[in-house]
């Protein structure tokens, strides 16, 4: 039987100068992403749109969710098939179009996972599961932009 599972965000502006939306150059994008239990997360919008560099935008907490959540899935079947990781890193990256009109969206995201694992017997197994992992990821499942992989599978040293 299908189990659902809930989530709860609180997204709380705190880039208000003193004088609201009073115009677009009047406010910050400044605000907070929390849920309970957790540290607050620093937000912002892009620079490109009025944000700073210093805090997470919504485009980048995008490709960090697929990213994690390919991740995770990846780790889990490998666990399950008795791939033996001990390192894993993703240097994703994505591309957004702007529409013309004030809007836009993600055109396409590229996850470039390089993975370690134990032994040179798992290496093609390894390499197999990216597939299996994408299948099964929530994340990539939910989005109606392609989620390409470039997986790099070595061998730990031995």
């Amino acid at each position: 039987m299908p189990r659902e599972h809930h989530y709860r965000t609180t997204v709380t502006w705190t880039g208000n100068n003193g004088t609201g939306t009073s115009n677009y150059r009047a406010y910050g994008r400044d605000h907070e992403v929390s849920a309970e239990g957790l540290p607050p997360l620093p937000g912002t919008a892009d620079p490109a749109f009025r944000g700073t560099a210093d805090r997470w935008n919504p485009e980048q907490l995008l490709l960090a969710s697929l990213a994690q959540c390919h991740m995770l899935s990846y780790l889990a079947l490998c666990a399950l098939a008795g791939v033996v990781v001990t390192g894993y890193a993703d240097d994703a990256a994505g591309t957004m179009a702007e529409d013309g009109k004030g809007g836009g969206r993600f055109t396409e995201v590229v996850l470039r996972p390089r993975v370690e694992v134990a032994s040179a017997d798992d290496l093609e197994r390894a390499r197999a599961l990216h597939h299996d992992a994408h299948e099964k990821c929530f994340i990539a499942n939910s989005v109606n932009f392609p989620v390409r992989h470039e997986p790099v599978v070595t061998v730990r040293d031995a």
